[in-house]
């Protein structure tokens, strides 16, 4: 019977076993990791108006977002002074949901990609 070389491993490691000989093992690849779609953002408005209250703008926006009371009255002032303040950047769907919930308390924002 000739001698024949055992098949070649493309990637392998070299472990011992119990009785102290070298042995190769192949070596599992690593499967790739998917790559995520990042979704394009979106900028939520808000719009000023004359009819809420500077008070009940600031604390639906804290309810509603993850902006903090602080992060808020600087968005409403600027509403209030320039007509219009980016609250905040996100993906559209989350943006449309943003929008309705503001609606729903009366208050004024929209959405549009950010460029």
């Amino acid at each position: 019977m000739p001698d024949q070389d055992p098949p070649k491993l493309t990637e392998s490691a070299t472990e011992t076993n119990t009785t102290g000989a070298a042995v190769q093992t192949p070596v599992k690849p690593t499967p790739a990791k998917p790559k995520r779609h990042k979704l394009p953002p979106y900028k939520l408005l808000l719009h000023n108006d004359e009819f809420n209250t500077m008070d009940t703008v600031v604390i639906r926006i804290v309810k509603l977002t993850p902006l903090s009371a602080a992060q808020a009255i600087d968005k409403m002032l600027e509403a209030h002074r320039s007509g219009t303040a980016i609250l905040l950047a996100t993906h559209k769907e989350r943006g449309e949901l943003y929008v309705q919930q503001f609606a729903s308390a009366r208050i004024t924002t929209s959405l549009e990609p950010d460029a």
